[in-house]
């Protein structure tokens, strides 16, 4: 049975762009331009996956997820604009899996989708927590299967790709990653990203676990090489 995919834009093109991209990798697809109509279908309804745009009017990505996360666990990715870094994070807290900024490549957004199905996947089905699915190193604690990061016991909010390439770093503490490296660890299938997206990653990385720790500098920089995670 096809993967069904509910994609809620206010954007009649990228609905049309998305759908036709999503059908023809397979997936079934629903579309919606109103957040308040999309909201009875996903709950009556249940795709496997939504995609939310934020900024939508009546009802925007923010309160429809409020209100669908009081019913239901659904896997939702947001789509927002390059300025929406405030929306990314409290739709993060709020229960979204991921976000995606507008432009995005459409190839990255059916590789993100993959990505969160698979993780919840894992969750839905009960697959349970080995010790190797759970990485510690000092006071960084990774736990693959909830997705769950946690910095001297106080949770970070990641997006899948800023938790891969965490756990990519600290998996091997004091071992020097090439950006090359830290592609091939958060984007599969060689997706092509060039090397200011893994900077800007690691910038929001530092930026979120400083949130919780003013002196966090476990993440280094070598430049001309790459980064490295020391756990002392």
């Amino acid at each position: 049975m096809a993967t069904k995919v509910a994609l809620v834009d206010d954007d009649l093109n990228i609905l049309t762009t998305v759908s036709i991209l999503l059908e023809s990798e397979g997936f079934t697809v629903t579309k919606y331009s109103d957040g308040e109509v999309a909201l009875k279908e996903l709950i009556d309804n249940p795709p496997d996956l939504a995609v939310l745009d934020i900024k939508m009017p009546r009802m925007d990505g923010m309160e429809l997820l409020n209100r669908l996360r009081r019913q239901s666990n659904l896997p939702v990715i947001f789509l927002t604009s390059k300025d929406d870094e405030i929306d990314e994070f409290l739709g993060l807290k709020m229960g979204a899996d991921d976000y995606i900024r507008k432009p995005f490549s459409q190839r990255l957004l059916v590789e993100r989708i993959r990505t969160v199905l698979r993780r919840n996947s894992a969750r839905t089905n009960g697959v349970e927590e080995q010790d190797e699915e759970v990485l510690v190193r000092g006071k960084l604690k990774l736990d693959s299967v909830r997705h769950a990061c946690f910095w001297d016991e106080q949770e970070v909010t990641l997006t899948v790709t800023e938790f891969m390439l965490l756990h990519a770093l600290a998996n091997r503490p004091g071992h020097v990653k090439s950006r090359d490296q830290l592609m091939d660890a958060a984007y599969d299938d060689n997706i092509y990203v060039d090397d200011r997206t893994i900077d800007s990653h690691i910038k929001r990385l530092r930026k979120k676990l400083k949130a919780v720790d003013p002196e966090f500098s476990a993440i280094e920089t070598l430049y001309g090489v790459g980064y490295r995670f020391k756990d002392k």
